[in-house]
């Protein structure tokens, strides 16, 4: 009998978790390119321009960060075109694919209009 209450209330929580997930992953992403952002900004006071396109492990070296190679969830990388802007974007890995973007005059991480 216990065992049978315990299996209906897992069946009715664990649906629940689902979205908490998604939301974590999606949390993650958003505190790392605003750490990409603030690198780039610091990097163009020191060189008076942004570093040139890269992927997570270039990013990491040229910026002095450690966001995660090889994360199983997100790829990140930084595009410059020219080397006055940049964007920080990251892609979600595996499905539901979103992508999180960031650049020199915004605050905050958006999604629209935000392509890899």
């Amino acid at each position: 009998m216990v065992i049978i209450i315990i299996g209906i209330l897992a069946a009715i929580a664990l649906p629940n978790f689902g979205p908490m997930k998604e939301q974590a992953l999606d949390k993650e992403a958003i505190a790392n390119v605003k750490l990409i952002r603030a690198a780039e900004r610091i990097y163009r006071m020191e060189a008076n321009n942004y570093i040139a396109c890269a992927d997570t492990s270039a990013v990491n070296s040229n910026l002095k960060l450690a966001i995660p190679t090889g994360n199983p969830n997100w790829n990140y990388k930084v595009d410059n075109v020219p080397v006055t802007t940049f964007t920080g974007k990251a892609q979600r890995n595996v499905t539901p694919t979103r992508v999180w973007c960031i650049n020199q005059n915004t605050e905050e991480p958006y999604q629209t209009g935000c392509s890899w």
